[in-house]
């Protein structure tokens, strides 16, 4: 039941975000908005309030804002009609809906930078046979204080800095050992690893492990838990760009990568068993994802109708009533199906198993 309400609860901040930035603003453009819906289907939940209809709706998948005159048949030419608005004002209208979920993503990664977050430490909890770390004298138990002059203060500071080494280098480092401090020159081995995207990449390793029964809190002042959460914000973005490409290329597996409102469900359920961290970490990944996909120049997505304003632009009138009823089918029609494909991934995915148990 916990697990439900979390789902619920973070969907419906994602869609309330992203809804809000076309809401405000459209009403700083000058539009008439007519109804700011939470889901879909039957409405729960109904108040008015000015020229606006607040809803909540039974389906919580979704949400829409409703401008005046947002579509050719019922423009009438009024001033307060999303349509009487220049190109730009309309891109405006439709960018900062993506635009506020990115900007949640980002604060939802400065926070967590800011309250702290569990870390493995740099203390040494095994050694590989034949690597330059057990060659070099380093034991079980050591402290890896610095490498090469710079401060070690996780595993992930520590894999970092080793990563952007060349493979065949040494290195310098400072271990704390029973109260003392010991340098020693370690030579990397050279190993193809997978990176997120599955690709080989040869790295250089120190040949150790960490020990997992020490778990550390971390936590950074604001301004730099800000640059932290840039820096996390960007390398999501990048990745999620790289992903896209390799999926578009045929290179990467769309049924190992995307996922829907069944595997956010699972995953979700997860994260909140775990506290509140995750649940935030969680926030900021599904919220940047989400400004990302609604920015791809696809028809009925935002980044589609921001591609469309920019065509007229430069042809200088708007398209046909025609031609906007069969990009919008088009586009309900491509939704729809990765809906259903996706869907049916997230069931094999999570749930193949237990099927094919129940099959036998």
């Amino acid at each position: 039941m916990i697990s439900i309400l979390v789902f619920l609860v973070i969907f419906g901040i994602l869609i309330l975000v992203h809804e809000f930035g076309h809401f405000i603003v459209a009403k700083r453009q000058g539009v008439k908005v007519e109804c700011f819906s939470l889901g879909f289907g039957p409405c729960l939940l109904k108040r008015r309030i000015g020229d606006t209809d607040y809803r909540v709706n039974i389906i919580p998948l979704g949400g829409y804002v409703k401008l005046a005159g947002d579509n050719l048949e019922e423009f009438k030419g009024g001033k307060n009609e999303y349509f009487s608005k220049t190109p730009l004002q309309r891109a405006k209208i439709i960018f900062f809906g993506p635009l506020l979920n990115y900007v949640l993503g980002f604060v939802c990664f400065w926070v967590i930078f800011v309250i702290g977050y569990p870390s493995l430490t740099s203390k040494v909890g095994g050694l590989l046979d034949g690597y330059g770390a057990q060659i070099a004298g380093v034991k079980v138990g050591d402290r890896i204080l610095m490498v090469d002059g710079k401060q070690i203060n996780s595993w992930d500071d520590l894999q970092e800095l080793i990563y952007t080494r060349q493979p065949s280098e040494a290195v310098r480092l400072k271990l704390l050992r029973e109260g003392k401090e010991i340098d020693l020159n370690v030579s990397l081995r050279q190993q193809q690893l997978d990176d997120q995207l599955g690709d080989k990449r040869k790295v250089g390793l120190l040949g150790v492990t960490p020990d997992t029964s020490e778990i550390q809190t971390l936590r950074y002042g604001v301004l730099k838990s800000m640059y932290m959460g840039l820096k996390k914000t960007w390398a999501l973005t990048t990745i999620t760009y790289k992903a896209l490409w390799r999926m578009i290329t045929g290179s990467l597996s769309v049924r190992e990568t995307v996922t829907g409102p069944i595997g956010i469900f699972y995953i979700t359920a997860r994260a909140a068993q775990e506290g509140v961290f995750p649940v935030l970490n969680l926030v900021g990944i599904l919220s940047i994802s989400l400004a990302i996909f609604n920015l791809l120049p696809l028809p009925i997505l935002d980044g589609g109708h921001i591609l469309l304003l920019l065509i007229e632009k430069f042809r200088g009138k708007q398209l046909s009533l025609k031609t906007e009823r069969v990009i919008s089918q088009a586009g309900f029609l491509l939704i729809i199906t990765l809906a259903v494909v996706v869907t049916y991934n997230d069931i094999l995915r999570f749930f193949g198993d237990r099927i094919a148990g129940l099959l036998r």
